[in-house]
């Protein structure tokens, strides 16, 4: 990759997918969106993008066991411009899995909790009660892609943008987003983002694709955590929305936290059932001028709704492999409506809620 200028950089292996993660001071990638998708030799694809503040990052998809034999920029020379270059060689299984194991011990640090000042945890009963939008995606994760190419990471953040500003003019709550640009933020910081603040409400927005036909499936749903998957679809798209960490390169332990030890105790009890409530609540309210699919109140394993002590939701605004709803999602008048629906649903949840929660 031709680049403008020497930087610093760190190289290291992934497993389960075989993955070479490129670290990189904040890059502008002056490159198309489509590039990447195919790719040759031991390298079956590539993404780019920001993954957190000041940080860049390129993944290399392999399409077998690699080591890594060279990695290094060189220098501008004779008119032509810096140049980072990463060498690869095709390896067996064990021997990568030993080249993962060393290079985790220098691997750049996960994103860290990047909340305001001031807002970590300081909430008190008298304050409006705290709704975190957590736009899906971001960064080096780009989502799906919609039939004119606009990645999903782009809808979800605009979509929480006009939330935001719907929610923030009823003034009735406070309101924080995940992510207010284009960086990537790991499942659990999500979660943890959240919990810190103690949130009233989490509401994940996302957009999804289709293997099927173009026009097969179209409309909007809505998801709450549970073991069991409530239908084949749901607990195949919790399972591509969990890969959002892999796919941006960052190598999470499976879920040994205090979150994992105590979710599905608390599944059980009152904030599941607030879930489940709000859910309903925003069925209800959306399917006034909004279209859903069949079934719109789906559940299954998201990561990303593990708080145990925060009602948590994932809202899926639609598909976009389908026409129609590319278009809608693109649309700022379509966001603005359905925020005004979102709006009254989570009001009216959390004005429920707060109360009940506060009552002696």
């Amino acid at each position: 990759m031709d680049i403008d200028r020497r930087l610093d950089i760190a190289v290291s292996l992934l497993a389960e997918p075989s993955r070479v993660v490129v670290d990189l001071p904040e890059t502008f990638f002056k490159v198309s969106p489509d590039s990447g998708r195919e790719g040759r030799g031991l390298v079956s694809g590539f993404r780019f993008g920001q993954v957190a503040s000041g940080k860049s990052r390129i993944v290399l998809d392999a399409s077998s066991p690699v080591l890594i034999d060279r990695a290094f920029v060189l220098d501008p020379l004779d008119g032509a411009p810096a140049r980072l270059v990463v060498d690869l060689v095709k390896t067996g299984q064990d021997e990568f899995l030993r080249a993962v194991r060393r290079s985790a011990a220098t691997k750049i640090s996960d994103v860290k909790d990047r909340g305001r000042a001031g807002e970590r945890g300081g909430a008190t009963r008298a304050e409006r009660p705290l709704v975190v939008l957590d736009p899906g995606h971001g960064g080096v994760d780009t989502g799906a892609v919609g039939q004119d190419t606009t990645p999903e990471k782009v809808i979800t953040l605009e979509m929480a943008k006009a939330l935001k500003a719907a929610l923030e003019a009823s003034g009735q709550v406070r309101v924080i987003l995940t992510r207010e640009g284009d960086s990537f933020i790991s499942l659990p910081d999500r979660v943890r983002f959240a919990r810190e603040r103690q949130a009233a409400l989490f509401l994940s927005i996302h957009a999804d694709s289709s293997a099927k036909p173009a026009q097969a499936l179209s409309g909007a749903s809505v998801y709450t955590l549970s073991e069991t998957a409530s239908d084949e679809e749901a607990a195949a798209y919790a399972e591509r929305e969990n890969k959002a960490d892999q796919i941006a390169g960052v190598d999470l332990p499976p879920d040994t936290s205090d979150v994992a030890d105590i979710l599905f105790d608390l599944m059980h009890r009152e904030t599941k059932n607030f879930s489940v409530h709000f859910a309903r609540q925003l069925v209800s309210e959306l399917k006034q001028s909004v279209r859903l699919v069949k079934n719109p109140h789906r559940f299954a394993g998201f990561r990303v709704l593990r708080a145990p002590d925060v009602p948590s939701a994932l809202l899926e605004l639609g598909y976009l492999t389908n026409k129609d709803d590319t278009r809608l999602l693109n649309s700022q008048e379509w966001r603005e409506k359905t925020a005004l629906r979102l709006t009254k649903a989570i009001i009216s949840f959390v004005s429920v809620t707060v109360g009940r929660s506060q009552a002696p």
